[in-house]
């Protein structure tokens, strides 16, 4: 497979304040086979440089739809990158439910009017869902299921309506990158937030695998997506190397454990988000109970990727524990 681009491509990043969004942003400016570069988002990301330009649009906006297609057609884009979607849980339900669910609707509308070559949604491997059924590692053909709405229950749906637009669109070459949760020193997210405070809780009985993916992998991959020729179609796990039980994890970054029957676990995880004194929803304690990890084979073959960090790295990076070469000393560390 060549690896090769077209000169002058035009691209527009949905989501441009986004962590993806700005890495993003500073590589295709950075690479002059990329001529023009659209920011979409409801503010500036404040990313310089000479092919950028920062359009506003408010994707729970219910007419979006026309102003996205002109933007599109204005700007002769080849190539759209959806990754409006949030990184943590939010209590604003109806706003979340039109950003991310409603949203790609509105993205999904104006691409399928523009035909753009290709369009590149940002997914996350949560959207498999912790289940007890789940395989050890879960392949992308993996049927989705809606579950509600809510932070991962809006992702499914946006997912399956990507999918759906794929099958119905031929002529644009469709690709959903499912990231594992992305960890690193500088992403904001839901698993970088639950990791921040020093103990967290362990569901009595249960040590469940764990997957991320470093910051500077996902990036990688990314761009890696933009650039290939020809373009990638369908979905594609983007995972960091290898897997550690979640017990593992919290002794690496030496948190403290608080063990917790899940019956007690759920019931408090419930209440503290109902009445918003809790950040975490109750979703995340089924990842506490059963391993979500996905297969990573389809990025190396699609993608040419191959993560550069593993879990302890990424792990241990999230610290902030480095050597001088920029990889993760794990004997700094005391890890074995």
């Amino acid at each position: 497979m060549s690896s090769g681009v077209i000169d002058g491509r035009r691209v527009a990043v949905t989501g441009a304040r986004t962590f993806l969004g700005r890495e993003v942003l500073r590589r295709l400016d950075a690479d002059p086979r990329y001529h023009a570069v659209l920011a979409l988002d409801v503010e500036d990301p404040g990313i310089a440089g000479d092919t950028i330009r920062f359009e506003h649009v408010d994707l729970t906006v219910p007419t979006v739809g026309a102003q996205l297609l002109s933007i599109l057609r204005d700007h002769r884009i080849d190539t759209v990158v959806h990754g409006a979607y949030l990184t943590f849980p939010t209590h604003a339900h109806a706003w979340a439910h039109e950003l991310e669910d409603v949203g790609t609707m509105h993205v999904l509308d104006a691409c399928a009017a523009a035909r753009p070559a290709r369009l590149i949604q940002l997914s996350t491997t949560l959207v498999y869902g912790a289940n007890p059924d789940n395989p050890n590692f879960i392949s992308e053909d993996r049927r989705l299921v809606s579950r509600g709405a809510g932070f991962i229950g809006d992702k499914v749906r946006a997912d399956l309506q990507t999918g759906r637009f794929a099958e119905d669109n031929r002529d644009v070459a469709t690709a959903q990158l499912r990231f594992a949760p992305l960890l690193g020193p500088t992403v904001d997210g839901l698993f970088t937030r639950f990791f921040r405070p020093p103990a967290a809780p362990v569901m009595m009985g249960f040590d469940p695998l764990m997957q991320f993916v470093h910051e500077h992998d996902a990036v990688v991959a990314l761009k890696a997506c933009i650039d290939r020729e020809p373009p990638v179609r369908g979905p594609v796990n983007v995972v960091g190397r290898g897997v550690l039980p979640y017990t593992t994890v919290l002794a690496l970054m030496g948190k403290l454990r608080l063990p917790v029957p899940h019956l007690v676990a759920r019931s408090v995880a419930r209440a503290a988000w109902s009445t918003q004194l809790g950040k975490t929803p109750p979703v995340l304690l089924d990842f506490l109970r059963y391993q979500c990890v996905a297969d990573g084979r389809r990025a190396q073959q699609t993608l040419g990727f191959r993560a550069e960090y593993d879990q302890r790295q990424i792990a241990l990076d999230f610290l902030g524990v480095t050597g001088e070469d920029g990889i993760v000393d794990l004997a700094q560390a005391g890890v074995p």
